[in-house]
């Protein structure tokens, strides 16, 4: 009995996988030269900055702006700091402070009950929050500081922080509402069923799986708090209540001409940036981390 003898047969050039991929090696240069334009674009005047804040003043007029310091000196540094930037320094960290923990914190709390609540009582808060996107805080400067002064809070940090903390709800309750609602319903009715109130799940359930969230809004709110210019300039006046953007501008008029304290002073008032930058970035990587691990 002959048996029929089957012989593979050749994928076809035609179909997926039967020949060779085109365009697989294929390089965007073009891309690439953008990206380094763009970067160069962004490195130059950070680099124009530190190293004139290690020049003195008569080697900044004598010689070329991108040249390194032929004698780097600490002379700007010494000068912001004898200036007292410190107390500047503290007045945006109780500032930046108590305008973050407590706006993320009420967020997050309103986010939770938004999400997981019902009614037209919490939707219609819901929808206030929104409006308050479309109201910049330009146009309400003078309300504000109107309000602040029936108050008696005029030139005082609370000054600060209490307008920080309403500007910054907003956009906090959309973001953390929307990762609240990416929580999948089945964990709510699993601690539901283990007997867990509402409290005790938005603090346990949901606060954990939304800490990226959280993360990345008290990062740019803080960011946002530190770098504040109109609310220092218009509801202060005392020197000791000046934050740092405001130092600034004081030392840009103090030393008009001397270019390198101007600039040692935007250094150390950028440090902090930095290192929150990367402290939250850590944090915000393990957050996702433990978030997917759930």
């Amino acid at each position: 009995m002959a048996t029929a003898v089957s012989t593979p047969r050749k994928a076809s050039a035609g179909k997926p996988g039967g020949g060779r991929r085109r365009g697989a090696g294929h390089r965007n240069y073009l891309g690439g030269l953008a990206g380094w334009i763009w970067l160069a674009i962004i490195i130059v005047p950070i680099y124009w900055i530190v190293i004139t804040s290690f020049k003195e003043q008569s080697e900044y007029f004598r010689t070329n702006p991108l040249a390194l310091p032929e004698n780097p000196t600490f002379a700007a540094y010494q000068q912001v700091i004898e200036s007292n930037i410190a107390r500047y320094f503290l007045n945006s960290v109780i500032v930046t402070l108590g305008s973050v923990v407590p706006a993320v914190l009420m967020s997050f709390m309103a986010s939770f009950a938004i999400v997981r609540g019902g009614g037209k009582f919490l939707k219609s808060v819901n929808a206030i929050f929104l409006m308050g996107l479309a109201i910049p805080l330009q146009a309400t400067i003078i309300p504000v500081y109107l309000i602040i002064i029936r108050l008696e809070l005029y030139d005082t940090l609370i000054a600060l922080i209490l307008p920080s903390i309403a500007f910054a709800i907003p956009l906090t309750v959309l973001l953390l509402s929307n990762f609240v609602r990416d929580v999948p319903n089945e964990l709510f009715e699993s601690m539901r069923l283990d007997g867990s109130s509402e409290w005790g799940t938005m603090w346990r359930l949901a606060f954990p799986l939304t800490r990226p969230a959280i993360v990345t809004v008290s990062i740019y709110n803080a960011l946002q708090v530190w770098n504040g210019f109109l609310l220092p300039l218009v509801l202060t006046q005392s020197p000791d209540l000046r934050v740092l953007p405001l130092a600034l501008w004081t030392f840009q008029g103090q030393y008009t001409v001397n270019i390198p304290a101007v600039l040692a002073a935007v250094v150390l008032s950028t440090l902090p940036i930095l290192v929150l930058y990367v402290v939250g970035r850590r944090q915000l990587i393990a957050g996702l981390t433990a978030g997917f691990s759930k």
